[in-house]
């Protein structure tokens, strides 16, 4: 079949030859059915007057010795044409026995059907299969004269079989021959119907779709076929149009479209400088303010800072290592959340890991079970969701801390921006190590490098700062000062090895029985100076003595040429403002006061008094001015420790 399933051609022949077809089909069905009725009333109305006129010769008279209605078998047996379709005739009774019959051999027997036959009732005919019967009441008065007494006249039933006349067979005949010849002509035409379709319909569609096709696929160079002056051909031609205007349009998309490419790269070229420009301006600002302070805590501060306001980083936290090789948290953001002083060893949680392998840890969700940091809540107690990225920070090789950062979304760090924190991380890192390195450099140029305790410089500063706080709170302020006795006879004897290691058991002992708040400090050479702020000097010469009483019961030597092979101490102390008002006068009556120690047999305690101060300078051996010039306190008279 030339026609396709889904084609135009076989939808037009079904929509336009198939209604015909019926149409044509149920007209000649319903003429054939129309003269098969036409047939069956003429055979019926035939076939009742010639029942008529059979009954109506059961009444002609009989000669003698004839046999009964002899008349009626000849004229049923005769040759005639209208008898020749006679095919059973029987005169039954009420009782159902057959009274006559064309065939002699069924009188007196019992007909199979006399139910239906010889129920009383008007003359009917009735037709089925090609046969028309005829049932009429039979007999009456007229039949007296033949028949006994006792059969009761009109009580017999003539039943009359008749075929259906040739003429009429015939016609049906005709009719269902029309009825085939009309099928093969609808089957004829609809081949024609469908070759014509396809050649002048279905082909060009189909070469028109073809090209449609290939068209949407994206091949604009196609052509359709406009061959002809049909619609079809017409609209071949304006999408051959259609496609030529196309194609201009795509060229020109081509020219348009490299452009934007151009354009798109010029862009994402200056996007990308743009981005690396505010990444520069934001190193150099993190450099700038981490640069402006040396001091630790600022420091800190100022890096948590600029993570929150310019790196948009909600949760975050700065964790040094401490003096025991510990993460100790040192500045974390939000504040006042428990996380300041929490401490991680290495390998504990994404810090330790970053600080154990120097190397920076990412974890886009921090509800990964290997990550101790998270569970933890080192920066938000209710943080359970969100990414953590830890960077170590390194300087020169050597781990300093690490940072943290962390947002409460998963996987929100991208790469360009663990970059940027990367080197802000090294810029902190830098700033980090310079602040320990200043405030080492501080503590060198303030410390006593082999006691531990401040140098004078320090000590300098601190009483200039306790004295202005007792001047302008009215508080009494005492200043000790100490010396080493005979130290350098020890130097001498022991070496100086030995004189340094008595001198740190020295300020041992001292650091231990002051204060927090009194300050301890080396003055110089064996000499040590201690401030005892809001001290009366009754109170400061009990603290000299006790201090000078616990180095006398502690540092002993068993080297020979020492006194008793005890290390002693000599004390002088000074009152503010019992002594004097100004911070010079302070050190030189403490120095008064030591000197008179010195001068008086040492290993003891001196309070300052008037008169002390024309003795000054520290002279040593026999030049030194009388014992009796000065008042000394015996060491029985000094309260106890």
């Amino acid at each position: 079949m030339p026609l396709g399933p889904d084609t135009v051609g076989r939808k037009l022949l079904w929509s336009i030859a198939l209604p015909g077809l019926v149409v044509a089909l149920l007209g000649v069905g319903h003429f054939w059915r129309e003269a098969r009725v036409a047939v069956q009333d003429a055979t019926q109305v035939e076939s009742l007057a010639l029942a008529e006129f059979v009954a109506s010769t059961f009444l002609l008279s009989q000669g003698p010795g004839a046999p009964a209605h002899g008349a009626v078998a000849e004229v049923l047996h005769s040759d005639t044409r209208l008898f020749r379709s006679v095919e059973d005739v029987r005169v039954l009774t009420l009782d159902g026995r057959v009274r006559w019959s064309r065939n002699p051999s069924e009188v007196g027997t019992s007909h199979p059907e006399a139910a239906r036959l010889t129920r009383p009732g008007p003359e009917t005919a009735r037709s089925a299969n090609g046969v028309t019967e005829v049932v009429r009441p039979l007999g009456g008065p007229e039949c007296g004269s033949c028949h006994a007494s006792g059969d009761i006249p009109g009580a017999s039933v003539l039943q009359m079989r008749m075929t259906e006349p040739a003429l009429h067979q015939q016609l049906t005949h005709v009719f269902g021959g029309a009825l085939g010849s009309m099928a093969l002509f609808a089957v004829a035409l609809a081949g024609v119907i469908a070759l014509s379709l396809h050649f002048n319909l279905t082909r060009p569609l189909r070469r028109l779709s073809s090209a449609m096709g290939r068209a949407a696929a994206g091949d604009l160079l196609v052509r359709a076929d406009a061959r002809g002056s049909d619609e079809i051909s017409r609209l071949a031609g304006a999408f051959n149009q259609m496609l030529a205007r196309l194609t201009a349009m795509k060229a020109e998309e081509i020219d348009t479209h490299r452009d934007l490419e151009l354009v798109k790269e010029k862009l994402a070229l200056k996007d990308e400088l743009e981005e690396r420009l505010r990444e520069l301006s934001l190193l150099f600002d993190v450099t700038r303010s981490l640069n402006a302070t040396l001091e630790l805590d600022e420091l800190l501060e100022a890096v948590t800072r600029l993570v929150i306001e310019r790196l948009q980083i909600p949760e975050f936290s700065i964790m040094l290592l401490n003096a025991e090789g510990s993460l100790e948290v040192r500045q974390a953001w939000p504040e006042h959340r428990g996380a300041e002083g929490l401490v991680f060893a290495l390998g504990e949680g994404a810090c330790g890991r970053a600080a154990q392998t120097l190397k920076a840890v990412y974890l886009p969700d921090v509800t990964d079970p290997t990550s101790i940091f998270a569970r933890r809540g080192l920066v938000v107690d209710a943080m359970h969701t969100g990414a953590l990225l830890a960077l170590p920070m390194v300087h020169a090789g050597s781990l300093l801390g690490v940072v943290n950062f962390q947002r409460p979304l998963v996987a929100s760090f991208s790469a360009g921006e663990i970059e940027l924190l990367t080197a802000v991380t090294d810029i902190a890192a830098a700033a980090v190590k310079n602040a320990r390195l200043h405030a080492e450099t501080v503590k060198l140029t303030m410390t006593d490098p082999l006691t531990g305790v401040p140098n004078r410089r320090h000590l300098f500063q601190r009483m200039e700062l306790e004295l202005a706080r007792a001047q302008r709170f009215g508080t009494p302020l005492a200043l000790l000062m100490v010396d080493v006795d005979h130290f350098k006879r020890l130097n001498d004897l022991a070496g100086h090895r030995v004189g340094d290691e008595t001198l740190r058991r020295v300020c041992d002992i001292l650091r231990a029985k002051v204060r927090k708040v009194d300050t301890l400090a080396r003055y110089g050479g064996e000499e040590f100076v201690i401030l005892l702020p809001q001290a009366t000097k009754h109170d400061a010469v009990e603290v000299a003595e006790k201090l000078r009483r616990a180095v006398a019961d502690t540092v002993v030597l068993t080297q020979p040429g020492l006194p008793g092979g005890h290390v002693t101490v000599s004390v002088g102390v000074a009152h503010y403002p019992t002594d004097t008002t100004s911070q010079e006068g302070l050190v030189d009556s403490a120095d008064a006061a030591l000197y008179c120690s010195k001068r008086t047999g040492r290993n003891r305690t001196t309070p300052f008094e008037l008169g002390m101060e024309i003795h000054p300078g520290r002279e040593r051996g026999p030049h030194a001015p009388p014992a009796e010039a000065t008042a000394a306190v015996p060491p029985s008279g000094i309260a106890k420790a």
